[in-house]
Parts: structure tokens; C-alpha cells; sequence
């Protein structure tokens, strides 16, 4: 496994009335966390919050490429960004003990915390598709060029890695100074993550090394 510091670029926040970060979400444009009752739309080139959705936010936040999917205890909501309006919910597979999510090849990839699990989703049903074990806490979860990436949190320890989708193995890890946890995590379909910072109530940019 290759083990490097993550590097951070920039940091956004504290953002007012945003006690904790617990899900993050990229739509191509802005990047979308959820705080708790509240789904916050940031430009990251201002670093300013252009807007907020009314809505139960307490875990993973993805996005399909028109909708927002956001955990809400034990279900998954699917809302509409434009109206903010709840379109479908569906169970959640950790029944509340769900973490991050992602979107990729048409299914819902939800972490689960303490069971240090993934699990691919139908995003109609939420029938559970296949599972894949990690070796640690699991906070958010993001795919980008064929690769899984997962953020994790243990004790003040907190990176971001890449496993193997077929076994779970640690293949990379990017280790965040000690204190900053990740609590969300998403890639920007390029060169950096963004990753939620738990109850400090900000986001990080992080670099995503490169391909050689």
C-alpha cells in the first residue's frame, strides 16, 4: 500500500448556523452538504454558500446527475435540487448506521460506519447488490475513474484510500493531520476530493494524486 500525506488546497468554512459536515456531494458546478436539517449548495470558487434545501440530512449525500440523494436516518431520500422537493425514499441498508454515499454506473454506493462495509444499492428498491469489506470505519465513499475511494475516521486518525473493489484491500492512503476527520467525501472527476470535516463544520479540498 502507498501512504502519503493528503495534501489539502483549500479549506472552506465554518459556515454559519453549519454546526458539523455529514455528507458531501459534487454536481458538476457546486458542492452540496448536508448539516443535519439542511442541504447547503457551495461555490467552491467563492467558497460562499449560494443556497440551502429544507430537508433531513444526516449521513452520506450523492448525486446521479439530475437528482440529490441524501441519508436521512434510515431511509434514503431522492430530491429533486430545483424544487427541493422529496421525489421517493427508499430503506437505507444499515438502517441508521449509514455513512457516506456515492453515485456511479447507474446504483447507490452507501457506506456503513461501524460495520466497516460498502454496500452497491438499487436506487429504487435499496435492495443491497453486493458488499464490499474495508478494514476500517467507513465515513464517506466516492468513485472516480474505476477507482473506490473511502474516507475513514478512528479514534483522532482519519485518510482517505483507495481499495480494491473486488476485495476491499487498502491499495493507497492519504493521511489527514491528526484532528481532521472526514465525514464526507466526493471527487471533483479530476484531480481533487472534497471531504466533509465533522463537527468542525468545514470542507476540504484535497488533492488527488496522479496517475502515472
Amino acid at each position: 500500500m502507498t501512504n502519503s500525506a493528503a495534501e489539502i488546497i483549500r479549506e472552506y468554512g465554518p459556515f454559519e448556523g453549519v454546526d458539523g459536515v455529514h455528507g458531501v456531494t459534487y454536481d458538476g458546478t457546486q458542492v452540496w452538504f448536508a448539516s443535519g436539517n439542511k442541504l447547503h449548495a457551495l461555490d467552491p470558487a467563492s467558497g460562499k454558500t449560494v443556497r440551502a434545501i429544507d430537508v433531513a440530512a444526516h449521513a452520506g449525500t450523492a448525486f446521479d446527475g439530475k437528482h440529490l440523494f441524501q441519508i436521512a436516518e434510515d431511509r434514503i431520500q431522492k430530491i429533486d435540487p430545483q424544487t427541493g422537493r422529496v421525489l421517493n425514499t427508499i430503506p437505507a441498508p444499515g438502517n441508521g448506521g449509514d455513512s457516506g454515499m456515492a453515485w456511479a454506473e447507474g446504483t447507490l454506493w452507501v457506506g456503513q460506519y461501524r460495520e466497516r462495509k460498502i454496500h452497491q444499492i438499487d436506487p429504487d428498491t435499496g435492495k443491497i447488490l453486493r458488499t464490499i469489506e474495508s478494514n476500517r470505519f467507513v465515513t464517506g465513499v466516492t468513485w472516480v475513474d474505476g477507482e473506490l475511494w473511502h474516507g475513514t475516521w478512528e479514534n483522532d486518525e482519519s485518510d482517505i484510500r483507495r481499495i480494491d473493489p473486488q476485495t476491499g484491500e487498502a491499495l493507497e492512503k492519504l493521511a489527514l493531520p491528526a484532528g481532521s476527520g472526514v465525514s464526507g467525501l466526493e471527487s471533483d472527476g479530476a484531480d481533487q476530493f472534497f471531504a466533509g470535516g465533522g463537527k468542525s463544520g468545514k470542507v476540504r479540498a484535497i488533492k488527488r494524486p496522479k496517475r502515472k
